[in-house]
C-alpha cells in the first residue's frame, strides 16, 4: 500500500466531524434516563419490568466502558479514521433497531450494539486529534472537545425532555440516524486516514484479560445496589467476588503486558507522570459528576415535581457555560500549561456543586439554582481541555489510540463507581431519614394511625424505595379511613420531601469533599517543558496517510 507524509488542510474541520460523533456517542449515556417512564409503560412503550429498563439502561455504558481500551488499539492497528467510521456505522445502525424495538429484549440487543458503535468511536477522537494538531495547538482543540463532552453530560435530560414531551420516545434514537449518516460522509471526505508509519502487533491474551477483568469491575458497580451487594440471583457468585475477580483478572493483565514486545497498553504511558495524573483526575472528576448529577435529577424530578423538560433547563446553564469556557480554557492552557487552570476548574465545580447542594429546598426553583450552575460549568469548561491537554500533550501518535481507549475508560470507571457509591449512600440515608422524619410528623396524626404511618416508611429499606415524580417513598397501608386519607397522603408527601433534601445534602458531603481534595492533586503535574530542542521523529513514529 502506497504511503506519502501529508497533513490536512483545515484540522479545525476535522474537529467539527469529530465532536458530531462524539457529542451523539455521549448523549445516549444520559438521554436516555429521562425516557424510562415513557419506555417502561404499556401503552406507548413496551411494557417493561424494573430489571429489563435497568439493563436499557446499564448494557450500553457496560458495553462501552469494557471496550474502550481494545477499541483505542484497533485503532493504531487499523488506523483512527477506519474505527471512527466503523464506530459511526455501527452506532447509527443500533440506534435505528433502537428505534423500532418490539419487546425489551429487542431494545437491549440494539443497546448493546449502540455500545459497542460507541467504544470503536469514542478513543479515535482524542487520537485524532493528537496527531493532527501540534502541541502548541491541541489546548485549543481539547478545548472544543472538552466543551462538547460537558455539552453532552447535562444536555441530554433537556434534549430528551423536549423530544419526549413534544414527539415520542423512540425519536431519542432516530435522531442518531440522520446525524449518524451525516457525519459517517463527513468523515469519509474529510478526515484524512493519518497512521503511524509502523505496524503494531496483537496481543489477543491482553484483550481477553482486559475485557473480561473490566467487565467484572463495571458489571458488578453498576449491578452491586440491584442485588444487595450480595448473590447474584441463582449463579452462586457475589457481587464482591466479581469485582475481586475482576481485579485479580487486571493484576494479571498488567503483569502479562509487561512481557509483551506489542502490549496492548504500552505500560511505558504510565511513565509520563502527566498522563498518570490526568487518569487519576479524569476518573476523579467523573466520580465527582455521576454523584452529582443522579441525586440531583431525581430532586427535581420526585421533590420539586419539575417535568423531565424543566429538569433538563434547569441544569442547561451549566453545560452552556461549560461550551462557552472550555475552549478559552484550552487555548489559554496551550500558553501557560494546564496545572493552575485545571486546579481552579476543580475548585470551581466543586464550589458550584457544593453551592447547587446547599440551596437545595423544598421550594426552590429554576432561578435559585442559576448561579450555582453557571459556577458548576465554569468549572467544568476549566477541566477537561486542560486535563486532556495535560494528559495527551507528551504522547506519541503511535500509541495515541491506546492512551486515548485509557484516558476515557478511566472516566467511565470513575462514573461507575461514583454510581454505585452515592446510590448505596443515598439509599442508606434515606432509609434512616425516612423513619426520623415518619416519627416527627406522625404525632400530628390521629393516634390509631401512626404506628402504621412510620411502619410503611421504616420498611422501605428492604421493600424497595420509590421515588418517581409523585410519589412518597413508600406504600401506605390500606384501611386508612376515608376521612383521615387526604392528610395522611399530605403528610406523606412532606416526609418524603424533607428525608430526601436531608438524604441528599448528607450523600453529597463525600464527592464534595473528594473533588476539592482532587483539585489539590493538579499540583502533581509537571510543568510543561519548553520546546528548545525537538526530538527528531523516529521513522517507525513518522505520521503517513493510506492511499486510497
Amino acid at each position: 500500500m502506497a504511503q506519502a507524509r501529508t497533513s490536512p488542510s483545515n484540522p479545525w474541520l476535522v474537529l467539527v466531524v469529530l465532536t458530531a460523533g462524539f457529542f451523539m456517542i455521549l448523549l445516549d449515556t444520559t438521554i436516555v434516563n429521562v425516557a424510562i417512564p415513557s419506555m417502561s409503560s404499556a401503552d406507548k412503550g413496551l411494557n417493561t419490568t424494573l430489571d429489563q429498563i435497568l439493563w436499557v439502561l446499564n448494557a450500553y455504558i457496560l458495553v462501552y466502558a469494557v471496550l474502550l481500551i481494545t477499541a483505542g488499539r484497533l485503532g493504531d492497528l487499523f488506523g483512527q479514521r477506519n474505527m471512527f467510521a466503523l464506530g459511526l456505522a455501527v452506532f447509527t445502525l443500533a440506534s435505528a433497531l433502537c428505534g423500532i424495538s418490539q419487546s425489551p429484549k429487542q431494545l437491549i440487543a440494539a443497546r448493546i450494539l449502540q455500545g459497542v458503535g460507541g467504544a470503536l468511536l469514542t478513543p479515535q477522537t482524542l487520537a485524532i486529534i493528537t496527531t493532527l494538531f501540534p502541541p502548541e495547538r491541541r489546548g485549543a482543540a481539547f478545548g472544543v472537545w472538552g466543551g462538547v463532552a460537558g455539552l453532552a453530560t447535562v444536555a441530554g435530560p433537556t434534549i430528551g425532555g423536549a423530544i419526549i414531551t413534544y414527539i415520542d420516545w423512540r425519536w431519542i434514537f432516530y435522531i442518531n440516524v440522520p446525524i449518524g449518516i451525516a457525519a459517517l460522509i463527513a468523515t469519509f471526505v474529510i478526515v484524512p486516514d493519518v497512521r503511524p508509519g509502523r505496524h503494531h502487533g496483537w496481543d489477543i491474551v491482553g484483550v481477553i484479560l482486559a475485557t473480561a477483568g473490566l467487565f467484572g469491575i463495571v458489571f458488578g458497580l453498576i449491578e452491586g445496589e440491584r442485588y444487595n451487594w450480595g448473590q447474584i440471583g441463582s449463579f452462586g457468585l457475589t457481587i464482591p467476588e466479581v469485582i475481586g475477580g475482576g481485579l485479580v483478572l487486571l493484576v494479571l493483565f498488567i503483569i502479562w503486558e509487561r512481557f509483551q514486545t506489542e502490549p496492548l497498553i504500552p505500560l511505558s504511558l504510565f511513565e509520563e507522570r502527566n498522563f498518570a495524573v490526568s487518569n487519576w483526575i479524569a476518573a476523579a472528576i467523573s466520580f465527582g459528576m455521576m454523584s452529582l448529577f443522579l441525586p440531583i435529577t431525581i430532586y427535581l424530578q420526585s421533590v420539586r415535581g419539575f417535568s423531565a423538560l424543566v429538569a433538563g433547563l434547569t441544569l442547561a446553564p451549566m453545560s452552556l457555560t461549560s461550551m462557552l469556557v472550555a475552549p478559552f480554557a484550552g487555548r489559554f492552557a496551550d500558553r501557560v500549561g494546564g496545572k493552575y487552570i485545571l486546579m481552579c476548574g476543580i475548585t470551581l465545580f466543586a464550589i458550584g456543586a457544593a453551592s447547587l447542594t446547599y440551596v437545595a429546598g423544598p421550594d426552590s426553583n429554576w432561578l435559585t439554582f442559576l448561579v450555582p450552575a453557571i459556577i458548576a460549568g465554569a468549572g467544568m469548561g476549566m477541566t477537561f481541555a486542560p486535563m486532556t491537554t495535560v494528559a495527551m500533550r507528551n504522547i506519541a501518535p503511535r500509541v495515541a489510540g491506546a492512551a486515548s481507549g485509557v484516558l476515557n475508560t478511566t472516566r467511565q470507571l470513575g462514573a461507575a463507581i461514583g454510581s454505585a457509591v452515592v446510590g448505596a449512600l443515598l439509599q442508606s440515608h434515606l432509609a434512616a431519614d425516612l423513619h426520623s422524619q415518619a416519627v416527627s410528623h406522625a404525632l400530628a396524626l390521629p393516634p390509631g394511625v401512626r404506628e402504621q404511618f412510620v411502619a410503611a416508611f421504616s420498611s422501605v429499606a428492604s421493600s424497595g424505595f420509590e421515588i418517581g415524580t409523585g410519589q412518597n417513598g413508600a406504600k401506605l397501608p390500606a384501611g386508612i379511613p376515608p376521612d383521615i386519607a387526604a392528610q395522611i397522603n399530605a403528610l406523606a408527601h412532606v416526609v418524603f420531601v424533607d428525608a430526601y433534601i436531608d438524604a441528599m445534602k448528607a450523600t453529597l458531603v463525600i464527592p464534595i469533599a473528594f473533588l476539592f481534595l482532587t483539585a489539590f492533586s493538579a499540583l502533581l503535574i509537571k510543568r510543561r517543558a519548553r520546546p528548545a530542542v525537538a526530538a527528531e521523529a523516529k521513522p517507525e513514529e513518522e505520521l503517513t496517510v493510506a492511499a486510497s
